[in-house]
């Protein structure tokens, strides 16, 4: 039986329980959603005692789904002050579900200062253990002295010193399958400042010496599924840019169409996009020996990370992705890839989300703190936030916090959070998303991609939005987005695959009411948090100022937005 771990940092404890039953069917973002409506109260601080940090794997954890290894981590975010489900590949999902882990929550904050690891080790024994030795030291740093102790058959969940300071953009990262680098983050919402505040250091886990046994309502046909499922997947996975360039082939598509943003979000286009476009990151890999076609997890066949080498050879970072680099890139008028790569690296280090972070950069630009293109003040901001002076602390805790201190009038965040890598003027679907997803402005809750819904009707864009976010929700309860684009075709599998692990009936509703009480799940929490229809609203200037590009604006209306969920 799958189970779950409670570990109370006041009393410094850890209990091995098995999983609540009104679990054992849930996983990733649908659990996170409902175990944080049960256990969180909503109107709690942030950073306090109530608030709970869960770790959990997805409904399909410990079977051969490709991809099903996501980990999903939540709490309240100290960042949008409402309900935050971030996920992230690598390898400590795949350990956690080989371990017979389904749930990881650390409660409670510690009577004393101090900072702690929880060790699982290979015999599924999990432990505390002083880690005031790792106090202010980086992720890379980090990891490295892990595996000088305790072996290289593990996988590391940390934070860097941004997590410790608890800045509002702090990450959680994740080791890579076969490098180990830290380098996968679960990076939006400021759930890297939650672990700092239960003073957790990080987790390892070791792998097990025996494994743990899925158990199977019915295997011989949970087998046959599933490998349909992975074939159609693979085959699919031949001819997606992810997997044979990988998520920076998205510059191609969206320079050319004022969707890439550009100068915070001006609406310009930006000529030079193709300096940090697909041709240039793959000539960089081909000659200096970096790769890409690399898995993040065990098992998974769209292999859409890379390693990323400078200009002498040697590694610089990993997992290297289109919303670092069109933020840094392009929104900040960079179009230095190396550059790019190193304030990527900076940022995995310290452990803050490159999105939030790229976005300070550009509103500092923006207010004339810096000038446009400037990569050596942009990687000195960097160095603020790194060193922990008095402006690095207030750059650590975010877009808003930066914007407001400058005063610019430009500040492209919603719920606090700032925004992903698409100028919701020109993919209208995006912006709905963004306004109304209980994430804020995030780019996996339900991701339109360019201008082809646009032209279908203000309906449309609006019933799209709607269908992808309720996608998006089951999606990341059960596996990695990217392979689950690949299923459209066969999703009523998922219902014979379900019914195959669990019992039941094998019905695809049982996926979508999924997604669809989720969703509803976590607009409720936020709800009793205390936000208003005001908050599922995009920035006043996207709605004013047309896209220089264009000529587009963001022209949904408030009642278009009002009646979106009205199920």
């Amino acid at each position: 039986m799958w189970s779950k771990l409670i570990i109370d940092m006041k009393a410094l404890t850890v209990t091995k329980e098995p999983l609540d039953a009104e679990f054992l069917e849930l996983g990733g973002r649908a659990l996170i959603a409902q175990y944080m409506i049960k256990n969180i109260p909503p109107q709690c601080d942030a950073l306090g005692a109530q608030n709970h940090l869960i770790f959990c794997d997805t409904v399909f954890a410990g079977t051969k789904l490709t991809t099903a290894h996501r980990l999903s981590i939540g709490a309240k975010s100290p960042l949008t002050g409402g309900i935050k489900e971030s996920n992230v590949g690598g390898y400590a999902a795949s350990l956690l579900a080989d371990q017979g882990i389904r749930l990881v929550v650390i409660k409670e904050l510690p009577s004393n200062k101090g900072l702690w690891l929880l060790h699982i080790d290979a015999k599924g024994e999990a432990t505390l253990k002083d880690a005031s030795a790792f106090e202010g030291v980086n992720n890379y740093e980090f990891v490295e002295r892990v595996h000088e102790i305790f072996g290289n058959k593990l996988a590391t969940i940390s934070i860097g010193s941004a997590g410790e300071r608890q800045y509002k953009s702090s990450s959680i990262q994740v080791s890579e399958f076969g490098s180990g680098h830290p380098s996968r983050a679960a990076a939006r919402g400021g759930l890297g400042a939650v672990m700092g505040s239960k003073g957790l250091k990080a987790i390892v886990i070791e792998k097990p010496d025996v494994k743990y046994t899925v158990e199977y309502a019915d295997e011989t046909k949970f087998n046959e599924v599933c490998q349909k499922l992975n074939k159609v997947i693979a085959a699919a996975a031949k001819n997606d840019p992810f997997h044979n360039i990988g998520t920076v082939a998205t510059i191609e598509v969206t320079g050319v169409n004022g969707i890439l943003p550009v100068d915070n979000f001006s609406g310009k286009l930006f000529p030079e996009y193709a300096e940090v476009g697909a041709n240039k990151f793959m000539n960089n890999l081909a000659t200096r020996g970096g790769r890409n076609k690399l898995s993040c997890q065990p098992g998974c066949v769209v292999q859409c990370s890379n390693c990323y080498n400078d200009k002498d050879g040697n590694y610089l970072t990993s997992g290297f992705e289109y919303e670092t680099i069109a933020l840094f890139g392009p929104n900040c008028h960079i179009s230095d890839l190396d550059v790019i790569a190193q304030m990527d690296r900076i940022c995995d280090d310290i452990g803050v989300d490159t999105i939030e972070t790229a976005n300070s950069v550009a509103v500092c630009m923006e207010t004339g703190k810096i000038k446009w293109g400037d990569a050596d003040a942009a990687l000195a901001l960097l160095k603020e936030m790194a060193d922990g002076t008095e402006f690095g602390k207030l750059f650590g805790n975010g877009c808003e916090a930066v914007g407001k201190r400058l005063d610019c009038k430009r500040i492209p965040v919603v719920k606090h959070q700032a925004m992903a890598g698409y100028d919701p003027r020109n993919t209208i679907g995006t912006g709905i998303t963004y306004a109304t997803s209980p994430m804020g402005a995030d780019h996996t809750a339900g991701l339109t991609m360019g201008r082809a819904f646009d032209d279908s009707g203000r309906t449309a864009q609006a019933y799209v939005s709607n269908k992808l976010q309720v996608a998006m929700c089951f999606a990341d309860s059960m596996m990695c987005i990217f392979a689950f684009a690949h299923t459209v075709p066969v999703l009523p599998l998922f219902g014979e695959l379900i019914a195959a692990l669990y019992g039941g009936a094998p019905d695809f509703t049982r996926i979508t009411s999924m997604g669809v009480k989720t969703l509803l799940t976590e607009r409720a929490y936020n709800k009793m948090a205390g936000m208003t229809i005001k908050d599922d609203r995009l920035p006043d200037f996207f709605y004013n100022e047309r896209s220089v590009a264009t000529g587009s604006k963001f022209d949904i209306d408030d009642v278009e937005l009002e009646v979106l969920f009205d199920f």
